[in-house]
């Protein structure tokens, strides 16, 4: 079976070394992934590997069995990521920018009218609702209104509706719960991994993998990896992650 995304001795260079040194891995459809490691181990590096974003000096990253390099913008687009910083739009709407996740599969036009008016206000609420934005603001007027008067717990709910909005088959997440509430990042992970792969978005499998630095949760996930010094020492299901193999990644 061909892996979903298959990383082979990647080598990702850095102003005082290697960011990341000769990683092998394959991710397959309907895995939940958690990735450890402590701050600078190289996950956000990893990361953007994944989504096409950071270019290795050396090595091989194929999507569905093609060069990850080689593919066009749609087939990029099926490779979606939630960043750490969100990366909303400020100027825009809640419902323009849940729309901006659809835009590779957009043409021009379509693209144009999400700025100028109103478009495809139903698609934009499902996927809001998936993620657990309050319905007070899926009306018309909540659609409309400005994502820099959100606060963070909302904001963090645009982003991921804009990610299932794209309905990639990759799913990736950077950091996702690192400014949220013990209490919101528990249903903001939760509705992120069974949203995912329980076939709500679309049909068929898909892959999500997470960027943690909370390693008492990896039990919600199937499988971790873990990266220390940008190497992987951890690719192993989550059940047989043992504390002692946490405490050593995580050692100074």
């Amino acid at each position: 079976m061909t892996a979903l995304l298959e990383l082979d001795e990647v080598r990702l260079a850095g102003p005082h070394g290697d960011r990341l040194n000769a990683v092998t891995l394959k991710l397959q459809n309907g895995e939940r992934i958690a990735l450890l490691g402590r701050s600078g181990a190289g996950k956000s590096s990893l990361i953007g590997v994944f989504n096409g974003s950071l270019l290795p000096a050396a090595g091989r990253v194929l999507f569905q069995g093609a060069s990850l390099a080689s593919l066009s913008r749609r087939q990029r687009a099926r490779i979606g990521t939630l960043w750490q910083d969100l990366r909303l739009i400020e100027e825009l709407s809640i419902g323009q920018n849940v729309n901006a996740g659809a835009l590779g599969r957009r043409r021009l036009p379509w693209a144009l009218a999400n700025l100028l008016f109103r478009v495809d206000a139903e698609a934009s609420r499902s996927c809001l609702r998936q993620a657990g934005l309050e319905e007070s603001l899926l009306a018309d007027a909540g659609l409309d209104r400005s994502v820099g008067q959100l606060s963070g717990g909302q904001r963090q709910r645009v982003a991921l509706a804009r990610l299932f909005r794209q309905q990639p088959d990759l799913m990736l997440a950077d950091e996702p719960l690192a400014s949220l509430d013990p209490a919101i990042a528990s249903e903001v992970l939760e509705r992120l991994l069974t949203s995912a792969l329980d076939g709500t978005l679309r049909s068929g499998a898909q892959a999500v993998v997470v960027s943690l630095h909370r390693p008492e949760l990896i039990d919600r996930f199937d499988r971790v990896l873990g990266l220390r010094a940008g190497r992987l020492v951890i690719d192993a299901p989550a059940k047989a992650v043992s504390a002692a193999d946490l405490r050593d990644l995580y050692a100074p």
